[in-house]
């Protein structure tokens, strides 16, 4: 460029903040007036072409509430699994919870806690990320292309699932712990998945004739199922609107919620 289009170039930038100044005084001249502005009034803007351009008016971006669809990836892979579990019609492999667990129950929740980054709650950011992040790792471990189990023996994996399950159990405890100032159904599901947690570990440390033990395993499966139902039951409450439906869903409040919101209206 020479320099004297850069002149040029530099004179039309000082002559459009001149424009844009005398604008800006303008306006705050007739809202101390009071003098009325019409959509002809707007402040207008000089496009690359030369054309004028109408400015919109900035509306702020709203974000949807991304609780509802992690809550709903967790229940429905869980659900699936529990059914399994418990040896519902005779299926007892667990192949086909992969698909779910790598697509719904894992990106979909990894996504929806990501999402609750954005919308500035911590909780939801670890619940979700967290249980994503924990229904892939069980859907690698359940895809043979990986080789997860090749290394140990059939008794040894148990054990080592069991470990794996056990920290499971430990993490969904801390999160239980953060609950006990939310809503009933809410702690309920965080109770139940852990209690589910539990009897699956013990079921893989209390072998049976080199198996993971029945009862203990089908213990996990019912815990399993109320902890899917409930975080389905949360997520209706999160869906269902004034706007959508009828319907209103109550999470129902401990004793102590209750008082310590009469205490902060005091």
């Amino acid at each position: 460029m020479s320099s004297e289009a850069a002149l040029k170039r530099d004179h039309q930038e000082i002559d459009l903040e001149q424009q844009t100044q005398a604008h800006h005084t303008q306006v705050h001249h007739n809202h101390h007036d009071g003098s009325a502005t019409d959509s002809h009034s707007m402040p207008k803007s000089v496009g690359a072409a030369g054309a004028e351009m109408e400015s919109s008016p900035y509306n702020p971006r709203t974000f949807a509430n991304p609780a509802p669809i992690g809550l709903c990836g967790f229940a429905m892979t869980t659900f699936l699994l529990s059914f399994i579990n418990v040896s519902t019609r005779g299926v007892m492999q667990p192949n086909i919870v992969v698909g779910l667990a790598f697509a719904y129950g894992g990106l979909i929740q990894l996504l929806a806690g990501m999402w609750e980054v954005a919308c500035g709650n911590t909780f939801g950011a670890v619940a979700f990320s967290s249980y994503g992040g924990f229904w892939i790792s069980l859907a690698i471990v359940l895809t043979p292309a990986f080789a997860v189990t090749t290394p140990y023996s059939a008794e040894a994996f148990e054990s080592a699932f069991g470990l794996y399950l056990i920290c499971w159990f430990i993490f969904t405890f801390l999160l239980l712990i953060c609950t006990t100032r939310s809503s009933i159904a809410f702690f309920g599901l965080f109770l139940t998945l852990d209690l589910a947690f539990l009897m699956l570990a013990i079921g893989r440390f209390k072998l049976v004739s080199g198996a993971p033990n029945v009862s203990f395993t089908k213990a996990g499966g019912a815990f399993g199922f109320m902890s899917a139902i409930l975080a389905w039951y949360v997520a209706l409450a999160g869906i269902a609107t004034r706007e959508n439906s009828f319907v209103k869903v109550p999470l129902g409040e401990f004793p102590w919620n209750a008082e310590l919101q009469k205490r902060k209206n005091h």
